[in-house]
């Protein structure tokens, strides 16, 4: 598919349509959407940046590529001005004092904020259901789950509601709905877009990632957005990726696949099928395919739920509604906290600080939390094995397909399981991007840390490809 971004950039430079009319058209189309992804519409301040837009062209003035471009933001990320929720109960009136980076900077390129987008609770879930607004449902099937945490997200790109979308990543909620979805969604290297404003799940593997429609817009948005920042210390600087580089993609030799994944009882007979007569186009393309031994399914996810839940309960131990949030009074102070915390936190993720506190304390720590730290280090030793034998690793996005509404509340065991195919590459902080083809919930590529690029220049080939 072209580059909407380049698409609309060029209608709005030949003025085949105003941006006060380009603006109003996506706010329409969200107001009128039954699939639950708006939170918030940002109506007002839209229009104004809108008209602002116009009167550069109308004085003959020329406007960036991304000037213009509707965009919507997933509710865990602060705008100022604007409510920022969480999609919780905790943060339901909470308006943000000040501006993420990501966001900031698409907003100095001249992209609009149309929609504070739903999302899975503080980004607890994989099925976009346990949000104070309701559950999200699929772009494909109304009947099915959108995926999660950055469902809202993933079905807004997906019905056109927005061009492209900024989801929070961190253990498929990027890559996971946008499978579901039939979207593009990215994971990049953990560092190379900064943190800052985005409200922390688990801190080592969160990442921004951009969800759009074609390769290429997620080249144009990772571009725009990625950097070292002084506000997070955990960025790096990257380069540029030039749209010719997409083009390049002689240096991908061998791709490797975990064929132990596959065979495991959970996975879904038809997207291992799929799956497989990928590989052998990819074959037919003279790329040499490899099959791999990696760690089981259940002890990636077990590791990765460890790790993210106990930095869950650190990182939302600040919420007890003294400072900020819907604080319930009680007879004494740590009565308030307790009742406050118990009655805004969703069921989910109440189970996460619960479990976080858990295997964060005496007696469990040593046992657990410090085992998975060296399950982590021993997986990121692993990738870097694997990488000096293949360029690319491929993987289905979800070993399953999208659950109707309703099933993953009554399951939250085989919600995690569903998580499989993605967090490992968020335990090794990998780039890793899904793409639309191959099998029903798309196919997931991944390169070896900062090469994002690769990831990109894979993914263009596969436009071809598949």
């Amino acid at each position: 598919m072209q580059s909407q971004i380049k698409y609309i950039h060029q209608q709005l430079v030949d003025k085949q349509i105003s941006c006060v009319d380009l603006v109003q058209q996506r706010l329409d189309r969200l107001k009128q959407n039954t699939h639950g992804s708006v939170n918030t519409l940002l109506e007002a301040d839209a229009l104004k940046r809108a008209q602002a837009v116009d009167a550069k062209l109308a004085n003959g003035e020329s406007i960036g590529l991304l000037e213009g471009i509707p965009f919507g933001v997933k509710d865990v990320f602060m705008l100022q001005g604007t409510h920022t929720t969480a999609s919780s109960a905790f943060l339901k009136d909470y308006k943000s004092a000040y501006t993420a980076s990501a966001i900031q900077k698409l907003l100095d390129a001249g992209a609009i904020p149309i929609v504070k987008e739903n999302c899975d609770s503080f980004g607890h879930g994989s099925s976009n259901e346990n949000s104070i607004f309701g559950a999200v449902q699929n772009a494909k099937d109304s009947e099915l789950v959108a995926g999660g945490s950055s469902g809202g997200s993933a079905v807004n790109v997906a019905k056109d509601f927005t061009v492209f979308s900024i989801g929070g990543d961190t253990g498929g909620s990027v890559r996971q709905p946008a499978g579901y979805n039939g979207v593009y969604g990215l994971k990049p290297t953990y560092g190379r877009i900064s943190r800052y404003g985005l409200m922390a799940y688990a801190s080592s593997t969160d990442c921004v990632g951009p969800l759009a429609k074609s390769v290429e817009d997620i080249r144009i948005v990772l571009n725009a957005i990625s950097g070292k920042d002084v506000k997070d210390q955990t960025t790096y600087k990257s380069s540029q990726i030039d749209e010719g580089a997409l083009e390049n993609t002689a240096g991908i030799k061998t791709v490797g696949y975990f064929k132990n994944l596959l065979d495991n009882e959970g996975m879904d007979p038809s997207i291992k099928a799929d799956f497989m007569s990928a590989l052998e186009q990819i074959k037919a393309k003279g790329i040499e395919v490899k099959a791999l031994d990696f760690m089981d399914a259940d002890t990636l996810v077990s590791t990765y739920y460890i790790l993210a839940m106990a930095e869950t309960a650190s990182n939302l131990s600040r919420l007890d509604g003294t400072n900020y949030g819907n604080r319930i009074g009680a007879e004494n102070l740590i009565e308030s906290y307790a009742v406050t915390r118990s009655n805004n936190f969703s069921e989910e993720t109440k189970r996460r600080v619960v479990g976080g506190n858990q295997v964060l304390s005496q007696g469990f720590s040593d046992e657990i939390y410090l085992k998975s730290l060296a399950i982590r280090d021993q997986l990121t030793a692993d990738f870097e094995r694997f990488f000096d034998d293949v360029d690319i690793l491929l993987s289905p996005v979800t070993p399953g397909l999208p659950p109707k509404v309703g099933d993953s509340l009554k399951d939250p065991l085989a919600m995690y399981l569903s998580d499989a195919f993605t967090v490992g590459f968020s335990l090794g902080q990998l780039p890793t991007l899904t793409v639309p083809q191959g099998t029903a919930t798309g196919i997931q590529i991944t390169a070896a840390k900062t090469d994002d690029e690769r990831v990109l220049q894979f993914a263009h080939l596969l436009e071809e490809t598949l």
